[in-house]
């Protein structure tokens, strides 16, 4: 089970920011951000619109470039390496839109995610997606287009564990989905996977839902982290409103280990 006070958090690190800033041009977006997420650790990032949370995704991703601090996975450095390899190295993705090929199968798309396995290995683990997502292992023929908003974001993830990912980062996977199958796909499949030992970073956009299924979180506003600490203290927080509404300017904090 993963831990929750910041030091032993930071002992165990599968991933880790230190000192990040990052933006487009000149103009930096996110400043100085220290995080950290463990191996089967859930760990979620929550803020107002415009606080900087996807540009630390695509930080993470390589999407965008660092112009301060590093990022490293395991322990090796990605700074520097385009998105295709911090992918080799372990790093699985599933965006907000744009998550499937809707022209192609449920199992082309499957065999699409495994492009980097070899060839007899596909047909394989595209089998075991199918049985860890039985839904998917029943369709496997329909279009991706004609699925539901729940089925199509199951294979979304899907899609990228077919690479093995040691960490998957989720850009607001709730987006555009009715409250049953977002509820099942926080409290249900994400859960599920952090209990393999997948690590889990994710930007939701249904603050309450992420904290509520998060181990740790961290609270961005202004393009900086200014709460950390675990998710369930997080949610008790009598000052969270305001930091989502930008009225907090106070210092990045840590809180204690949640009791």
């Amino acid at each position: 089970m993963p831990t929750s006070s910041a030091e032993s958090r930071d002992a165990d690190a599968l991933l880790r920011l230190s000192g990040v800033t990052a933006g487009y041009g000149a103009a930096p977006i996110i400043h100085d951000i220290e995080l950290t997420v463990g191996p089967g650790e859930i760990v979620c990032v929550v803020g107002p619109n415009g606080a900087g949370k996807t540009t630390l995704l695509k930080a993470v991703l390589g999407i965008v470039r660092t112009s301060a601090g590093s990022i490293s996975l395991a322990g090796r450095q990605l700074d520097g390496l385009p998105t295709h390899k911090r992918a080799r190295r372990g790093i699985g993705y599933v965006p907000q839109v744009r998550d499937v090929f809707e022209t192609l199968t449920v199992r082309e798309n499957l065999e699409m995610g495994g492009y980097t396995l070899a060839r007899d290995a596909v047909a394989e683990r595209v089998g075991e997606v199918m049985d860890h997502y039985p839904v998917l292992g029943a369709m496997p023929d329909r279009p991706a287009g004609y699925l539901s908003g729940g089925e199509r974001k199951m294979l979304a993830v899907g899609r990228v564990l077919m690479r093995r990912p040691q960490i998957l980062v989720l850009d607001e996977p709730t987006a555009g989905l009715a409250p049953q199958p977002a509820h099942e796909l926080l409290f249900e499949h994400v859960t599920r996977l952090a209990s393999t030992g997948i690590a889990i970073l994710l930007v939701e956009q249904h603050a309450r839902e992420a904290l509520s299924v998060a181990h740790w979180a961290y609270v961005m506003a202004g393009g900086q982290v200014r709460r950390a600490g675990p998710a369930a203290a997080l949610l008790r927080h009598g000052d969270l409103g305001e930091i989502f509404l930008g009225q907090d300017t106070g210092p990045v904090t840590a809180t204690g280990d949640g009791g």
